[in-house]
């Protein structure tokens, strides 16, 4: 008997799982449920969700002093954009949170460290993913700056040429990762999936759920423009809110029951 035999005889559930996880068909006002529900998530583990908040702000406050120092509006930008792309990897630890808040356990960081290094492997493989996007990204803003340069003496009408350009190109990018992110990364924390099959299942749901998502999308947004225009003093709320937000979406949306689900988190 051949090795490949040996593994599917260790593992006869994985040949009948499907492609895809699938979902459930989602209503108009899911996503303002899932911003009340990670509200009240953030009342239940307040210390944590602030500490995560402030890392947020204080990492925004020194890139921003950076970017002020060098004299780079450009940094400015990257920044924005790191939220959009690096966002879901970078609340991995408020999926923990909100999955240990699911088992009516006193939420720990240390947990939270535990449970992100059972799924370091396809966290890689996602933020890997992530990384090449970004590189794209950055590749087609400076492709954009060097066909429409901004120069000093730029009048009006070129700034907004040069950012609605720069913004369509950059919509495209945020748009495949948020139908990659949506669902993958709190998928990866609450069941032993890979990283293809989370992404994947993320956007058959995204997809399936156009509108409902369009209008989360907006939200996630709109969260993080608050953040930007209060100085980043908003992201001690708004960002954790919207990290257990997405992990009560994915609750209610994927229907994972086919791939098992890690023992400690039962």
């Amino acid at each position: 008997m051949t090795e490949p035999e040996l593994q599917r005889q260790d593992d006869p559930e994985e040949d009948t799982r499907p492609f895809v996880a699938p979902c459930h068909s989602l209503t108009s006002d899911a996503p303002w449920r899932w911003l009340k529900q990670g509200f009240q998530d953030y009342r239940r583990a307040p210390t944590i969700s602030i500490l995560y908040g402030f890392f947020f702000a204080v990492a925004s406050w020194i890139i921003t002093y950076w970017a002020w120092k060098v004299g780079s509006f450009t940094m400015v930008i990257v920044l924005f954009a790191g939220f959009v792309f690096l966002g879901p990897a970078l609340a991995m630890g408020l999926y923990s949170v909100g999955c240990q808040l699911d088992q009516k356990l006193p939420p720990r960081l240390g947990y939270c460290l535990q449970q992100g290094g059972k799924r370091f492997g396809n966290q890689m493989i996602f933020a890997f993913v992530l990384l090449i996007v970004f590189l794209i990204w950055a590749r087609a803003a400076s492709m954009v700056h060097i066909f429409i340069p901004m120069e000093a003496g730029s009048d009006l009408s070129s700034l907004l040429t040069f950012v609605a350009i720069g913004s369509a190109i950059g919509s495209v990018f945020a748009l495949v990762i948020f139908c990659a992110g949506a669902f993958s990364l709190p998928m990866i924390m609450d069941r032993d999936v890979d990283a293809i099959t989370a992404m994947i299942t993320s956007f058959h749901a995204v997809l399936a759920n156009k509108r409902v998502m369009l209008t989360w999308g907006l939200i996630i947004l709109g969260a993080i423009l608050a953040g930007f225009l209060t100085g980043f003093a908003a992201f001690l709320l708004t960002l954790p809110v919207i990290g257990y937000a997405s992990w009560r979406g994915y609750r209610e949306t994927i229907i994972s029951d086919d791939w098992p689900q890690d023992p400690d988190t039962r």
